[in-house]
């Protein structure tokens, strides 16, 4: 449910009659009698507010009918003017980010993997891996040529004869300072590498790899899958004559990743959650006539004020949508069009997912299009109740595609969704194809769509996870979850 913050509401309140005030929109002076109308109703209420006071405060005025009046007053004006109100979901201001412990134990779990592995340190530089393990990813420090790494490797408490992880972070010299203002969790130590020294070098020698103790022989590096390949180059080249392998990470270190944690649950629902109030609240400010430029940065501003980061939506009107990931024509919104927005955002460095199919009060849509729009739902919906612990994530495809009459079940014509969480597309993917089986804690979209060229495009996406009965549960499901209908995303 949408709730509304008083204390944000002024500050809100601008950028939202800035998106009205568009001059390249044709409706600026509609937007500024709507404006004047605003302030004049506002105005209003701090008089009423001001009376009230007098009654309640000093006993001016007797009797429950000025409170009737006053109630009823406040309700319609919320009602008049919903537009100036921005979403507002506490959840992104209170859900905590990953802890100190829980980054602990996900390094500890990686070093523990690395000695079955025989591997003698796993490399990432910044991305979604060392978002996972480090606490800070490519937005927090942008990629360039010149390396710095996030370095785990196993070691060993001599007193408890246990194995423990020891972080540490490769950093260009003079940029040493600033990497040790990354929050990155229990570093044990950071090596740093002039200009003219070559880094996998340095890296190498400080890790002991030049080392003659025969233990070394025979261990791997692993690299991680999404580091560029110079890297690998690099490494090789550095290590060179050695007997150590250096290799892209294996599936026993990718898998880390794929079960959320009951933490990283609760921050993605909370992402997904609000992104769909973002997409319900820009769907009650649409009007026919409107650019899809215009949508789309409505939607922008949503997800912002939202609370969420890195917001974008993939905004198509009326037949755009028939290309599944099309660029648009700013088209216009006419009378018979839906308007498909694909939403994204991040909390916490979490990605939701979430896409709607709309129409407006005033929209005419065709039967076959509502019967177009009902498929999808249904294959929606079928797919939801197929995808439990231990189902084929091909399987899962298959049932939704059964969803589709004959007429249109060539129209689904991409997978039917793909794992989420650190990034927007991980895995597991159901696909046709896929050999993955559906655990406790995967979390992934179910995103069936109907794309007919030249006409029409449908699809509707809300991301679920496997919860604890074994069953899926869509991240969406604290707001009401997926859409009933064209005009109620």
């Amino acid at each position: 449910m949408v709730q509304f913050d008083a204390e944000k509401k002024g500050n809100l309140l601008e950028p939202q009659l800035q998106l009205h005030e568009d001059p390249n929109s044709g409706s600026t002076d509609a937007s500024r009698r709507t404006t004047r109308r605003y302030n004049m109703a506002l105005l209003l209420h701090y008089l009423l507010c001001l009376v009230f006071f007098l009654h309640v405060g000093l006993g001016i005025g007797k009797g429950p009918a000025f409170s009737k009046y006053y109630n009823d007053s406040m309700k319609k004006f919320f009602r008049a003017y919903p537009t100036y109100t921005s979403p507002v979901h506490p959840c992104t201001s209170t859900v905590p980010p990953i802890s100190e412990k829980e980054f602990g134990s996900r390094q500890l779990s990686l070093a523990k993997a690395l000695v079955v592995l025989n591997a003698e340190a796993y490399i990432a530089e910044p991305g979604a891996q060392t978002q996972f393990f480090g606490n800070f990813s490519n937005v927090d420090w942008k990629l360039s040529e010149r390396p710095l790494f996030l370095i785990i490797t196993p070691g060993q408490n001599p007193v408890e004869n246990t194995t423990v992880a020891e972080v540490s972070v490769l950093t260009p010299k003079f940029e040493a300072t600033r990497a040790r203002l990354l929050n990155i969790p229990f570093v044990k130590r950071y090596i740093e590498w002039a200009e003219e020294e070559d880094p996998y070098a340095v890296a190498a020698e400080a890790l002991g790899l030049f080392s003659k103790d025969s233990s070394l022989k025979g261990k791997n590096i692993f690299i991680d899958n999404s580091a560029r390949h110079f890297h690998y180059d690099g490494f090789k080249g550095a290590l060179a004559g050695i007997d150590i392998s250096v290799s892209s990470a294996p599936f026993q270190v990718n898998q880390l990743r794929e079960h959320k944690s009951n933490a990283e649950i609760e921050i993605m629902k909370c992402a997904s959650e609000a992104t769909l109030l973002a997409i319900r609240h820009v769907h009650k400010q649409m009007r026919l006539g409107m650019r899809e430029s215009e949508a789309r940065n409505m939607m922008s501003v949503a997800l912002s004020q939202i609370g969420l980061s890195q917001g974008g939506c993939l905004t198509l009107f009326g037949e755009n949508a028939a290309l599944p990931h099309g660029s648009g024509t700013d088209k216009a919104l006419g009378p018979t069009d839906f308007a498909l927005f694909d939403c994204t955002a991040t909390l916490h460095g979490y990605w939701s997912d979430v896409t709607r199919t709309v129409a407006l009060p005033s929209s005419q849509i065709s039967s076959r299009h509502l019967n177009v729009w009902r498929s999808v739902e249904q294959a929606q919906n079928w797919a939801k109740l197929a995808a439990r612990e231990g189902a084929n994530a091909r399987s899962v495809d298959k049932t939704a595609r059964a969803a589709f009459l004959d007429d249109l079940s060539g129209y689904f014509t991409h997978r039917l969704g793909h794992g989420i969480g650190l990034e927007g597309h991980e895995q597991p993917y159901l696909n046709g194809g896929s050999k993955a089986v559906l655990q406790h804690g995967h979390a992934f979209s179910i995103e069936p769509g109907i794309y007919i060229e030249g006409e029409v495009g449908v699809r509707l996406e809300d991301c679920a996870y496997i919860g604890d009965q074994g069953n899926s549960i869509y991240l969406t499901e604290g707001a009401g979850g997926p859409s009933t209908s064209p005009w109620e995303p």
